[in-house]
């Protein structure tokens, strides 16, 4: 069974590859896309970060029959960024209809925003070699989102550019709102770290050994 995840990781790795491939590919035909803003989207950083962790992960099932913490650990951080990335890209795709303009969704952002973090997910939530996580795992995942989030506000103030609306100061009522949007994402990071922490730590089954 864990060579089955693997393999299936593997091929969750390369289909993220494809994606941001494509992705890249995509917002090149855009008159106005600078290609070094292209990393400046936090699904494109997650993203590359989540092949690094699929990867990881498939060579540890090939191996081992339980996983080391730390491997757990940066699965978790990255299965709650892609998470919270296609959560607030929907949010996003939904409210567009609302403002009288459409967000297109081609096929590479379905992957990256949708059916990599849906499986993803998936995974974490059927892998039984996972190791138990502490509670205080939960307290690194607004490190990384923390970081970039000061680096865009700052880059975006210097460039005037930002890759949310909800962070550019020409697109919001007013700095209250962008706090506001910060807070919701803060309580998406969070809430999802600790469901995703939960299910490592709910009671497991141990095998009885055979009798005769």
């Amino acid at each position: 069974m864990r060579r089955i995840y693997g393999v299936g990781r593997i091929g969750l790795a390369a289909t993220g590859v494809a994606a941001l491939l494509g992705y890249f590919e995509y917002v090149l035909g855009f008159a106005t896309f600078a290609i070094y803003n292209y990393f400046s989207y936090f699904t494109v950083l997650s993203g590359m970060a989540a092949i690094v962790a699929f990867v990881a992960a498939a060579i540890v099932a090939f191996r081992r029959e339980v996983d080391p913490p730390w491997l757990d650990w940066f699965r978790l951080l990255i299965t709650t960024y892609i998470i919270v990335s296609g959560v607030v890209f929907l949010t996003i795709v939904i409210q567009s209809s609302s403002r009288a303009y459409t967000i297109e969704v081609p096929w590479s952002s379905q992957l990256l925003h949708f059916w990599i973090p849906s499986i993803a997910l998936l995974d974490w939530l059927t892998d039984a070699g996972k190791a138990r996580l502490p509670w205080k795992t939960t307290a690194w995942v607004m490190l990384v989102p923390g970081i970039w989030g000061a680096f865009t506000l700052t880059r975006g103030a210097l460039v005037g550019w930002y890759p949310y609306f909800f962070l550019d100061p020409a697109q919001v009522s007013g700095p209250l709102e962008t706090v506001l949007y910060s807070l919701v994402a803060v309580a998406l990071f969070t809430g999802i770290a600790a469901a995703l922490t939960a299910t490592t730590r709910l009671p497991r089954r141990v095998p009885r050994p055979p009798q005769g």
